[in-house]
C-alpha cells in the first residue's frame, strides 16, 4: 500500500505539472477585465478558470445573452461564440485535469498513510514471558 500510495502521489504531481506546463506553452494571459488575475500568465487552475469566465462574459455580450445553439445559423457572431464556446471548454477541461491530479496526489498520500499505519499496527509485540526468558 505506501508504494501504491507513492506512485500515486508522484504520478498526480507529475501531471499536475505536465498540464501546467502545457497549459503555459499556449502563452494565454488573462483578460485585463477578469475578476481575478488579470494580466497573468495561465498555467494554473485558478487563472485558466478567471480566463474561461472572462470568455463566457464576452460571447454573452457578443450573442446578447444568447448561447450558440440559439443563434440563427446566419448570425454573423455565429462562428466567434462557436470559438469562444471551445475556448471556454479547454480551459475548463484543464480545470478538471489540475483537480484530477491533485486529487490523485492526494489520494496517494492518503493510501501511503494507511499502508504504514496498517504495517504499524500489524507488528505482534513480543509476549512478556519470551523476553524475560531470552534474557535470563
Amino acid at each position: 500500500m505506501i508504494i501504491a500510495g507513492a506512485v500515486l502521489f508522484v504520478a498526480g504531481v507529475v501531471t499536475y505539472s505536465i498540464v501546467g506546463s502545457t497549459l503555459s506553452d499556449q502563452k494565454i494571459t488573462v483578460s485585463d477585465d477578469a475578476a481575478y488575475f488579470a494580466g497573468q500568465h495561465v498555467n494554473q487552475p485558478w487563472e485558466a478558470y478567471a480566463e474561461a469566465m472572462v470568455i463566457a462574459d464576452h460571447a454573452s455580450e457578443m450573442a446578447d445573452g444568447k448561447t450558440y445553439a440559439e443563434l440563427a445559423r446566419d448570425d454573423p457572431e455565429r462562428e466567434s461564440v462557436m470559438n469562444a464556446s471551445f475556448l471556454q471548454a479547454s480551459l475548463f477541461t484543464s480545470v478538471v485535469a489540475f483537480g484530477v491530479a491533485a486529487l490523485t496526489a492526494g489520494l496517494g498520500i492518503l493510501l501511503a498513510l494507511i499502508g504504514y499505519s496498517l504495517r504499524r499496527l500489524a507488528r505482534v509485540p513480543e509476549p512478556a514471558e519470551a523476553r524475560t526468558a531470552t534474557s535470563a
